[in-house]
């Protein structure tokens, strides 16, 4: 029952038998297979449409002074000095990563060390090893146990959660039902 289970793909027409010697390579296709061949429609997309979320990596023995800006997700292993800007994607810093430089990205992800003002529009993480020595901006931040941080921390509202609190307020500034009383939140 499972084993006779039949090809839903049609079989080309091959004039030829598919007998092939050991010490041979196979034949190249004839010619009429070329035309029916079909395109893949992937291979010519640009790479922000296949790999939405592309990483791209700053080695260890590459310093840079000025400003690095993009649209992609970026690690950094070398030294930085100046401004680095992703606007809603990612920036880890490695290891042994040196940042001497202003920060703005979507996410910020802190494993070497960074001495600048850091705003990271969802959320910033300084991990166990991290040091952050400058002011944070962010919704969410999160701090290891062991991580290094000096500056001031402002807490912005996301849009997410005030987004979430309008509905609220719509909500609880509706007609009560009867018999109910109104509650404030």
């Amino acid at each position: 029952m499972w084993g006779n289970k039949k090809s839903h793909k049609p079989q080309p027409a091959n004039p030829e038998p598919r007998i092939w010697q050991t010490n041979q390579p196979p034949k190249p296709a004839s010619a009429s297979w070329e035309g029916t061949t079909k395109m893949n429609k992937d291979a010519m997309r640009p790479a922000e449409a296949t790999a939405d979320r592309a990483t791209a990596r700053l080695g260890s023995s590459l310093h840079v002074k000025g400003e690095i800006s993009g649209n992609e997700d970026l690690y950094i292993d070398g030294t930085v000095e100046g401004l680095v800007h992703l606007d809603e994607r990612k920036l880890t810093v490695g290891a042994t990563a040196k940042l001497t430089a202003d920060v703005i990205a979507g996410e910020v992800i802190v494993y070497g060390s960074v001495k600048g003002n850091v705003r990271g529009k969802g959320k910033i993480e300084i991990k166990k090893d991290g040091s952050v020595n400058g002011d944070l901006t962010t919704a969410q931040i999160i701090i290891e146990d062991g991580a290094y941080f000096k500056g001031s921390i402002e807490i912005e509202k996301s849009a997410e959660k005030e987004g979430d609190k309008n509905v609220l307020s719509r909500t609880a500034s509706a007609t009560p039902a009867a018999g109910a009383r109104p509650r404030s939140i």
